[in-house]
């Protein structure tokens, strides 16, 4: 019997199966093997149901059989709700009968395991048996659009089938945003546990080819599949469907095997954070942010150009609304003067004209005016999305705030919301009625402005025309440096700027030396001042060490550094030329284990790693994405000037980031970590003043 559900999808057998069997059925109420009964019959299921027990005739009224091979034919699906000690041969069994997918509810953890242990061994089973595999130790999943509730405990209330996609790793967390906030509608929630063989990014690219899919939530612990997560999340992209991310798990990675200051800054999260960036992924902190985004995203009506137009029924709350725009770095909409004389003409003496605009007076006809004003600030070309602050007072008049909002968007194709002052402990049903309307009611101010702040971030990032690398160095060039970086230990200073140098990044002129004399003689060569640096191998922080003199004025000074350097180091030196004054940057490569290489750009300088000014991103990219980058720093007022001194060269600085993406695209199997630092803005051009170069297997 074909399924009305069913996508085309590899995925459909385990979530629009048109067969279901549940071993593990049972009588016992509030018993997992009940609860899954009762909720695929609650949801409304129309295939095939077989509860599985010998013990039983029928569960919940359907009949029951003593086993899969007692089923009078082959199903899609399985659940096993059987303890861990069972499941192995309970999985077996189902692969055995033909089952196509499957649904692990328990741990799938033994006291006094095996090598390989039960989880491994269960993977092994369905993958053998090309079976999709939800869990294990997951409550399971909804299939709102289908009717079809796999799950291990009840859900408190059936909700009709909305926009959302939620797939989440915590199966804690999948209950509450079901069951408890009724402003929200799913299409499809997932518990996808331990991912033994299906994952997130499965689920991902299988919500993407459902209609109904709006937006998509993300509950992450970890990425088990980097390269089908990266295929979905571009998958999302191309049809315009936002992801909101809450990740979870933000530790960093342990520097101990880090060699630059670019390994000992990046961490875990740095690489997640490139990705969902890379990608126009949303990345919430919490809950109600992951809540308060979702309620705005999944909207029919989605945010155009422009800004935000809020009304207000209080002069402090107006006040604070403003404290808190700038707190995320928002600006409101510009609204014109004809918006202007239109509310001048409407508010009560005293009020001014303005967005955000507090149109509360003596409080006569304030419904009409309220009406009228709203309607002005909708209609102005600049506002791309309008708000109601209030808080719940005056639901009894005649239309209430909720009513005078219904009216306005009638009026408008532009999303209305309304926010509240205050942060609730549960949803008002006229709250409800007003989100599922169409305008989302929001509790607390701040939440609001953090999910707008991804609206308009997500807004834009679509609106971004392509922005293509820098052009290739050529196949020679790139075959020249994976032969020469192929099993070395490292760079010295030298080649690593040669290495630089031929992807197009400034770098100063410098040479090798080992011995006093050919010191001297590359310092006249290359014009004074100049700088005197240890080239010994295993060095790679060399301030740290005493390791560096700068600005030296002539032979004398380079013959004295030199000695110093080569009595307590080592006689191998570089004898560089000296940038002139910039301002100090750091840039770099890493490699993530999952996701490959990442360029880092942030403050430099000794003290690099303290502050921690960075930002990391996926190669290769262009000028632009750069240029983004850059901006996010902390540093960046810093490069432009002021107090006398002349402003950076950011295009300069963005070309160079750009040109070191591409070395990171070409090169990151054979590198494990570059650091150009300190990495020298000046008024007119970059350079690179050091580099340091570790190959992927270092010796």
């Amino acid at each position: 019997m074909a399924t009305r559900h069913a996508t085309g999808h590899r995925l459909d057998p385990l979530l629009a199966p048109r067969s279901i069997a549940f071993v593990g059925a049972s009588t016992r109420s509030g018993s997992v093997g009940n609860n899954m009964i009762k909720e695929i019959l609650a949801g409304g299921f129309t295939g095939e149901i077989y509860p599985v027990n010998p013990r039983y005739d029928s569960v919940e009224g359907v009949k029951c059989h003593p086993s899969l091979a007692a089923l009078p034919e082959p199903v899609d699906h399985v659940v096993l709700a059987v303890a861990n000690r069972r499941l192995e041969a309970q999985l077996a069994e189902a692969a055995a009968h033909g089952a196509r997918a499957a649904t692990i509810f328990a741990s799938g953890y033994l006291e006094g395991d095996g090598d390989p242990p039960l989880v491994e061994r269960l993977a092994a089973i369905a993958r053998d048996a090309g079976m999709e595999l939800c869990g294990g130790n997951c409550p399971g999943f909804y299939n709102f659009g289908a009717n079809i509730f796999v799950v291990a405990f009840p859900c408190g209330g059936h909700a009709e089938p909305g926009p959302i996609t939620l797939i989440t790793q915590s199966g804690s967390l999948m209950y509450p945003l079901v069951d408890i906030e009724g402003r929200l509608s799913y299409n499809l929630v997932i518990s996808s546990g331990q991912e033994l063989v299906t994952t997130a990014a499965d689920y991902l690219d299988y919500a993407l080819d459902l209609p109904s899919t709006r937006v998509v939530a993300l509950f992450l612990e970890t990425v088990r599949d980097p390269r089908g997560f990266r295929a979905a999340l571009e998958k999302a992209r191309g049809r315009r469907v936002p992801v909101v991310v809450l990740k979870v798990g933000r530790t960093a990675q342990s520097a101990a095997l880090a060699v630059s200051h670019s390994g000992a800054i990046a961490g875990d999260d740095a690489a997640y954070q490139a990705v969902f960036e890379h990608h126009g992924v949303i990345r919430v902190r919490d809950i109600e942010e992951m809540v308060a985004t979702l309620m705005l995203l999944s909207m029919e009506r989605r945010v155009s150009s422009g800004g935000l137009a809020a009304i207000l029924d209080s002069g402090g709350s107006r006040e604070l609304l403003i404290d808190l725009m700038d707190d995320v770095g928002m600006a409101f909409a510009k609204i014109s003067a004809e918006t202007r004389e239109r509310l001048a003409q409407r508010l009560d003496y005293g009020l001014e004209p303005v967005n955000p605009l507090d149109a509360w007076g003596t409080g006569h006809d304030y419904e009409q005016i309220f009406i009228e004003c709203l309607s002005a600030l909708m209609d102005d070309p600049d506002t791309a999305i309008g708000v109601f602050v209030t808080d719940h007072a005056r639901r009894d008049a005649p239309k209430g705030y909720g009513g005078i909002c219904e009216i306005v968007a009638a009026r408008t194709a532009k999303p209305i919301t309304i926010v509240t002052h205050h942060r609730g402990t549960d949803s008002d049903p006229r709250d409800i009625a007003l989100t599922k309307a169409g305008i989302p009611v929001i509790d607390g101010i701040q939440p609001f402005l953090s999910a707008l702040r991804h609206v308009f971030d997500y807004r834009d990032f679509c609106a971004r025309p392509p922005a293509p690398p820098p052009a290739p160095v050529g196949a020679a060039v790139t075959a020249r440096w994976r032969k020469r970086l192929a099993g070395e230990a490292s760079l010295d200073e030298v080649e690593a700027l040669a290495l630089i140098a031929d992807y197009g990044i400034p770098a100063v002129p410098a040479r090798l030396v080992e011995d006093a004399a050919a010191a001297i003689a590359a310092a006249e060569s290359l014009g004074y001042p100049v700088a005197v640096k240890t080239a010994m191998p295993g060095i790679a922080h060399k301030s740290e060490l005493g390791g560096v003199r700068l600005n030296l004025p002539d032979a004398a000074a380079v013959e004295a550094a030199y000695a110093d350097l080569a009595g307590r180091l080592g006689p191998r030196a570089v004898v560089a030329a000296m940038a002139g004054p910039g301002v100090e940057m750091a840039l770099g490569v890493v490699v993530d284990d999952q996701f490959g290489p990442l360029v880092m750009v942030g403050a430099g300088g000794v003290h690099v790693e303290l502050l921690g000014d960075v930002r990391f991103a996926l190669p290769p990219f262009g000028a632009a994405e750069a240029r983004r980058l850059i901006d996010g720093l902390r540093i960046r007022p810093v490069l432009d000037g002021g107090r006398g001194l002349p402003p950076a060269d950011l295009d300069a600085l963005a070309e160079a980031l750009a040109r070191l993406s591409v070395l990171a695209a070409d090169l990151g199997g054979v590198v494990r970590e570059i650091d150009l630092n300190p990495f020298i803005v000046q008024p007119k051009g970059c350079a690179a003043v050091d580099a340091l170069v570790v190959t992927a297997r270092p010796g």
